[in-house]
């Protein structure tokens, strides 16, 4: 082959000096560096996500075999016209019950978990549940709900899975997340009152999208309708005690109006609820479940 010429005339290159390593260089450890600050795109099969045992699959099958009709009746979306598709009420059923057995009862930690736990993230197909949607169905669907219990006892019940021969009952107070510093008198749910009103009457100046305008007005919206309702439970309250005394010291929470002061077990006195249980005695089946503003059982 023919000999190509040199483009540039290089000086000749001092060697390179030989590294001399200290004895501490020499017996550092050389680890992986973790870096989480990165973004990463993956491939998720979800079906693989729980295995084929998984309490999930059964929740989501078990759902799917009671009849859900009245909850369907409930949706205004239809095919072929505007508007948002709605969630499926056998969705979210099964996301509820599953976060019951999970021991998880608020809509904002479920919401969340959503987001990373397995079971939840094979039934929604790694979709996650704004908790306003996944309150409200909880709410609105109260009628639904307890006649759709009803039906899963009576499927338990035939398949001889439980039996209702002895039924055990107790309650326990649990907190509610309103601190005591919430509740005030009368005079001062007025005050506050009169202020959320005159929030929601200005108009809202927030830089952003209309999106977030919007939830800022909604967020004046509920403080306004706490506000309201703080008044009404006042008047519940009111009317449980017997002298004028104390009806003008009764007070009510301005952030969780429901909640009522109520003593635990380790004696000490804080916003609660009193939640009652009944239990199959068999297999420990929960059967029945209230939640009271009554401190006693």
């Amino acid at each position: 082959m023919p000999h190509q010429p040199p483009l540039l005339e290089l000086p000749p290159q001092p060697a390179a000096p030989a590294s001399v390593q200290t004895e501490s260089e020499r017996s550092a450890k050389k680890f992986t560096f973790i870096d989480r600050r990165q973004m990463v795109l993956r491939n998720v099969d979800v079906e693989q996500l729980i295995s084929a045992d998984h309490k999930a699959r059964g929740m989501w099958e078990l759902v799917g075999k009671l009849d859900l009709s009245a909850f369907e009746q409930r949706v205004r979306s239809s095919e072929g016209k505007v508007g948002r598709a709605a969630w499926p009420p056998r969705l979210l059923i099964a996301v509820w019950v599953y976060s019951y057995s999970e021991g998880v009862t608020s809509a904002r930690e479920l919401s969340r978990m959503m987001e990373y736990e397995p079971g939840l993230c094979w039934l929604a197909g790694l979709q996650v549940i704004n908790h306003h949607t996944l309150s409200d169905f909880r709410v609105d669907c109260k009628k639904e709900l307890d006649e759709l219990f009803q039906q899963l006892l009576v499927s338990l019940d035939e398949a001889n899975i439980i039996s209702l021969e002895r039924v055990m009952h107790d309650g326990t107070k649990i907190r509610a997340r309103a601190g005591a510093s919430s509740f005030r008198r009368e005079p001062t749910i007025r005050e506050k009152l009169a202020r959320a009103k005159q929030l929601v009457d200005q108009d809202p100046q927030v830089d952003g999208s209309k999106q977030r305008q919007r939830a800022h007005e909604r967020a004046r919206r509920e403080q306004t309708d706490r506000v309201e309702d703080a008044l009404k439970q006042l008047e519940q309250i009111r009317e449980r005690r017997r002298s004028e005394q104390e009806r003008e010291r009764a007070r009510a929470s301005v952030s969780e109006p429901e909640a009522r002061i109520m003593k635990h077990g380790d004696n000490a006195y804080a916003p609660s609820y009193n939640l009652q249980v009944s239990t199959e005695a068999r297999c420990g089946v929960i059967v029945g479940v209230e939640l009271t503003q009554n401190a006693e059982d």
